[in-house]
């Protein structure tokens, strides 16, 4: 009896491609469903179906795997979550004429996990239409630091490399993704009247400085073609300068509103100072990506018609890339639907999937992979960059509130950790207007220099 749907089956087998070898193909026949490579001797099989894993819930029971007690390296040194059962056979992976059984639902894990399955269709939302991290199955067992769905094939790799000890298998390197949501530009040049007079006032209060207050007034005055060093969220030459010296590349996602949905930049993608910018980025050799306006993730059409825009304004300027990417703004995502919008606009690869709330591994995962909708089974061109890190989530006041301190410094440097330890990619977003000052500046250049 079949228990996984084709288009399922053709994804998993993407993602097993992907991280291990081309060789291989995934089947389901009497013992279940099967990893084998072509014209070769033996297969690995996967055992102990969970039903739960094709379910949006996030009741599931859990349980750990201690991988040493059995011989098998774990990743993290740790026992492993199992989530969707209580208990677990022993041996957990057991070899048996010919082949390896792993009796334990990793496919179904990585499904539920990759496909986020468990956030269809919920209505424990936030404030702004969130899933969010304290609702998640992942946050309630305390596993949401841990990317499971990498961990679980890292095991998988030691068995393949048991079964089939002559297969070269891919190798993976460590990396760093950094990437700045362009909300804001200048404190100044776009801002409204009122928000010019608070902007100033808010300035004034904080330095005691007058003179100095006044001094963005007249830059703004002055000139309408491109950002003064003088500008506050003008940390863009900063952020580039910072990435080279380290030979990183950074996305910067610009707002493309096209809209009448609310509209959180004050900057029009075609204004002089806007596209003088964007020259440069370009002219430097790093990325410019999308960030569509908040309240859209649910309407693909809105987003397809920003991403168009963008592309309009970059083609003008002779600004080519060999991808095209982006984030959700204040990272709303409604599942899958969101998905269609990135897809038929015809975008490379979208990085909104973090909590919010809390940092870690909201797909399970530091890889990119293919995106999937596990409402009508259909796989997508489009690829998930999984974020991992936004600053405002360890820092913010609105959630963990750790401020710029050693304790948020520590939060940061033990996920680019665990990334690093199963060979994936720490994707940190930091916003520019979040480099406003020295202390802010030391602990982002900090972080991303950490154990380099």
């Amino acid at each position: 009896m079949h228990r996984h749907k084709n288009a399922v089956l053709k994804w998993l087998e993407v993602i097993i491609r992907e991280r291990f070898s081309n060789v291989f193909s995934l089947i389901e026949n009497e013992d279940g469903v099967c990893l084998r490579i072509d014209g070769a001797v033996g297969r690995i099989v996967f055992n102990g179906f969970i039903p739960e894993f094709y379910q949006a819930r996030s009741d599931l029971p859990i349980t750990y795997w201690k991988s040493d007690n059995e011989g098998w390296r774990s990743a993290l040194g740790l026992p492993l979550p199992a989530p969707g059962t209580c208990s677990l056979p022993t041996p957990l992976i057991e070899r048996n004429i010919g082949k390896y059984i792993i009796n334990y639902d990793v496919l179904g894990l990585a499904y539920w996990m990759l496909a986020r399955v468990e956030e269809i269709e919920r209505t424990d939302l936030d404030e702004h239409s969130r899933f969010p991290a304290k609702s998640s199955h992942a946050y309630k067992h305390n596993y949401l630091a841990r990317p499971i769905v990498d961990e679980w094939l890292y095991i998988l790799h030691q068995v393949i490399q048991r079964q089939w000890p002559r297969i070269e298998l891919k190798r993976h390197s460590f990396a760093v993704g950094l990437s700045h949501d362009v909300d804001m530009i200048s404190r100044y040049a776009f801002a409204k009247p009122l928000q010019l007079v608070r902007r100033l006032g808010g300035d004034f209060l904080r330095r005691g400085n007058f003179r100095g207050s006044l001094l963005p007034l007249w830059l703004r005055l002055k000139n309408d073609k491109k950002l003064h060093a003088a500008d506050t969220a003008n940390t863009f030459d900063w952020i580039m300068d910072v990435s080279e010296r380290n030979n990183f590349i950074s996305s910067f996602y610009f707002a493309c509103p096209n809209t009448r949905k609310i509209i959180y930049a004050d900057y029009e993608i075609e204004h002089p100072i806007v596209i003088e910018l964007m020259r440069r980025i370009h002219r430097r050799g790093h990325e410019i990506g999308l960030h569509p306006s908040y309240g859209i993730q649910s309407d693909p059409q809105a987003i397809t018609a920003e991403a168009s825009r963008l592309r309009k304004a970059c083609v003008r300027e002779g600004i080519e890339q060999e991808q095209w990417g982006g984030r959700m703004h204040y990272l709303c995502w409604r599942h899958p639907i969101t998905l269609y919008g990135w897809e038929q606009a015809g975008m490379s690869y979208d990085s909104t999937l973090s909590y919010a709330d809390m940092p870690g591994f909201r797909c399970g995962t530091c890889f990119e992979y293919p995106a999937f909708d596990p409402v009508n089974d259909k796989i997508f061109n489009l690829r998930i960059r999984p974020l991992i890190a936004m600053e405002c989530s360890v820092m913010g006041k609105r959630y963990m509130g750790l401020g710029v301190t050693e304790a948020a410094f520590q939060k940061f440097v033990e996920l680019k950790r665990t990334c690093k330890a199963v060979n994936g990619l720490f994707t940190l977003l930091w916003h520019n207007t979040e480099l406003d000052n020295i202390e802010k500046k030391r602990m982002y250049q900090n972080i991303i220099e950490y154990d380099r």
